[in-house]
């Protein structure tokens, strides 16, 4: 697996709003802890729930600032958010780990 192409994609699905292609990028049962909107969101259904709501709902586009590939199935990356929401603009991060080419476990934060 190509994380840093993998990376590329999954922020150019985020930002055109697909929520079907962005689901392909997670397991099925794959897990996102986001302690800045203070929920776990669980399997496809939860992880939907997420993306609709903070990026499709807000408008959100996402921009690559640095990636960090840990290992052969883990990444950091940071990012810039911009959007339809109070501050405008804010940095966030994300921890991935990758299992057989997916998301398996994400935690994002606000910064």
């Amino acid at each position: 697996m190509d994380i840093k192409e993998f990376i590329k994609d999954w922020l150019n699905t985020s930002n055109s709003y697909d929520t079907e292609k962005y689901l392909e990028k997670w397991r099925t049962n794959a897990v996102l802890d986001d302690p800045s909107v203070g929920q776990v969101f669980k399997g496809h259904s939860g992880i939907k729930k997420y993306f609709e709501s903070y990026f499709i709902g807000y408008k959100t586009q996402t921009r690559l600032g640095k990636l960090e590939i840990i290992s052969d199935n883990e990444a950091y990356i940071e990012v810039q958010f911009t959007g339809e929401f109070p501050e405008g603009k804010i940095g966030g991060t994300f921890d991935f780990i990758f299992k057989a080419g997916k998301i398996e476990k994400a935690k994002a934060n606000l910064k």
